[in-house]
């Protein structure tokens, strides 16, 4: 049987990258997923054909998790779809690197608006959601939570607010059986990673180079680590702050 038969999923930020890696496995073990997507329509569709195409069930909703009215309409399309909710990966995330004097207001509030205030309010109406057999809440956080890069001081921040905001909820809802995790990859060959010119360059040498276990991190590593999260092998876990980063510190 399906780990995930009979749930239902919304992953944030879905249309690329570990986003579109985490719907396709929750996809492929059972679970009705919902792509969410804010700008890349053309990335959410290519998701949710590969999973119909592999026998499951996906739509894609455009909203932006920055905007309540969106986040809304997120939800309520998750209903009218499938009448129930029971997995969040809060996914969906912005990063800039800046040094301390470039760093502006529009700098630090586009990424803590989405990547913080954005995963609260999803968070809040998910739990609307739930019913009380509980759910699963997947936070997609960052080693740089833990490890924080020269430049990066305002994106550290808002992934350390992410595992503080995990560990509160998860006290906060665990009367109502619904796990709260966060879950922090390391460097990850990613469309995002690419672009920013991480992956090849001398840092990401550097990182590949100091890692245990030899290899750069691939998107379905983290899908793999999120599956158990939003399945029952998880049901005793909560709270936690789990790193897949290949042993990376």
């Amino acid at each position: 049987m399906s780990r995930l038969a009979n749930k239902v999923a919304v992953v944030t930020g879905a249309s690329k990258g570990i986003g579109a890696a985490i719907a396709k496995q929750l996809g492929a073990n059972g679970a009705s997923v919902v792509v969410n997507y804010a700008t890349s329509k053309e990335g959410a569709d290519a998701v949710v054909e590969q999973i119909v195409a592999n026998g499951g069930k996906a739509i894609a909703v455009k909203a932006n998790v920055a905007s309540q009215a969106d986040i809304n309409y997120l939800f309520d399309e998750t209903k009218k779809a499938y009448g129930r909710l029971d997995i969040l990966v809060n996914n969906a995330g912005v990063y800039e690197f800046s040094p301390l004097e470039a760093v502006t207001e529009e700098h630090f509030n586009r990424q803590f608006n989405t990547n913080v205030l954005g995963l609260i309010l999803t968070t809040q109406k998910a739990a609307e959601h739930f019913d009380d057999k509980g759910g699963s809440v997947i936070n997609i956080s960052s080693l740089v939570a833990q490890a924080p890069v020269a430049g990066g001081s305002v994106y550290s921040a808002t992934k350390g607010a992410v595992d503080a905001i995990t560990k509160s909820l998860s006290k906060e809802l665990g009367a109502r059986n619904i796990r709260v995790n966060s879950l922090s990859p390391g460097l990850i060959e990613t469309e995002g990673s690419t672009a920013a010119q991480f992956i090849g360059s001398d840092f990401h040498k550097q990182i590949e180079a100091t890692t245990p276990l030899g290899r750069t991190g691939q998107p379905d590593d983290i899908a793999k680590a999120a599956l158990f999260l939003a399945s029952d092998d998880s049901t005793w876990v909560t709270g936690e702050a789990i790193v897949a980063a290949g042993g990376f510190r």
